[in-house]
C-alpha cells in the first residue's frame, strides 16, 4: 500500500525545532491552505483547512533554518492519521469539535521568492557552510 499527499499553504507560525532523546532532530509547523468559491446562490465563501507538518533529520534542521510564518511552501509526504485511519479528533476549550489532519514531510519546497523577486519555484536550499555572506539569497 502507498499514499502520497501533496499541499501547497502558508505557514501559520514559525517552525518549532525540538530534538528526540536519540539526538534527532525534528520540527513542526502549521500550514493553511485557502480555497474560495461563489455559492450557486451568489454567496462568496472562503475556506481554510489547517495541516500539521512535520520533518525530519537534516530536512528538519532546514526547515527551521530557513522558513518562517506566511512563507509559502509545497509539502508531500504521507497523511498520518488516528487508530482507525481518522483525522485526529479533539474538543477544543469552548466545546466545539476539531480535526487535525497531520502529515510527515518527506518533501518542503519553498515557494516564496527571495527577497521578494520573481524566481523559480526550487527545492530547500542546501544547509550552507561557511562565512554567511557567501550565502546565494
Amino acid at each position: 500500500m502507498y499514499q502520497k499527499v501533496i499541499v501547497v499553504g502558508n505557514l501559520g507560525n514559525d517552525p518549532v525545532m525540538r530534538y528526540t532523546p536519540n539526538g534527532h532532530a525534528v520540527v513542526n509547523f502549521n500550514v493553511a491552505t485557502n480555497r474560495s468559491y461563489t455559492t450557486s446562490e451568489g454567496v462568496k465563501v472562503e475556506e481554510v483547512t489547517w495541516f500539521r507538518a512535520t520533518a525530519w533529520q537534516k530536512l528538519a534542521e532546514i526547515c527551521n533554518q530557513y522558513l518562517k510564518k506566511g512563507n509559502k511552501v509545497l509539502i508531500e509526504g504521507r497523511l498520518n492519521s488516528d487508530d482507525n485511519g481518522n483525522p485526529r479528533v479533539w474538543i477544543r476549550d469552548d466545546g466545539t469539535p476539531a480535526a487535525n489532519y497531520e502529515i510527515t514531510a518527506n518533501e518542503v519546497k519553498f515557494l516564496t521568492p527571495k527577497n521578494g523577486e520573481n524566481e523559480a519555484l526550487g527545492e530547500a536550499p542546501a544547509v550552507p557552510s561557511g562565512d554567511p555572506e557567501d550565502i546565494p539569497f
